[in-house]
């Protein structure tokens, strides 16, 4: 008996789960509001150029699907699955203030709140910093963890029972 094991090789693009495949790529701001085109090297080594329809805005963490280029199916050699393009977007560190005006003066006006000075008064004032949520999370979960395994009683202490029926 011939016995072969296969092992699937990691990729830095592509992942595949089942016959899909899913390929991460990221876009410029700029690419994302106007329009961007790019040759995708397949795995079997085929150049495929993606585009954006015309007018098409991508936004953060959108996936788009092609057809017929994922991975083969299962005893069906000639179907495949499906290639989903997973799109992160690059938006710039900060503006400074010309181009502040000159994106205001181009995109759609921002929703108008507004507000008296009396309402204004009655507000209290806050400030946003940066967060990693993921460490934030893991933190937070680790103290949660240790406060479940804290032993609030002393050594020795009996514990209530229920009582026997």
């Amino acid at each position: 008996d011939i016995v072969f094991v296969l092992q699937q090789k990691e990729h830095p693009k592509f992942k595949r789960k089942g016959e899909d495949l899913f390929y991460e790529h990221t876009l410029s701001l700029t690419e994302a509001l106007c329009g961007f085109r790019f040759v995708l090297t397949h795995l079997d080594g085929r150049q495929l150029l993606i585009k954006s329809n015309p007018g098409e805005v991508i936004k953060p963490d959108q996936f788009k699907a092609i057809d017929d280029e994922g991975m083969p199916i299962y005893q069906r050699p000639f179907m495949k699955g499906k290639l989903y393009i997973h799109f992160t977007v690059d938006f710039p560190e900060s503006l400074s203030p010309d181009q502040v005006k000159a994106l205001e003066a181009i995109l759609p006006q921002k929703p108008s709140m507004q507000l008296t000075d009396m309402e204004l008064d009655e507000c209290e004032e806050t400030t946003l910093h940066d967060v990693n949520i993921e460490e934030e999370m893991r933190r937070k979960q680790a103290q949660a963890q240790e406060a479940y395994d804290e032993d609030d009683e002393p050594p020795g202490a009996q514990r209530v029972q229920c009582a026997q029926q």
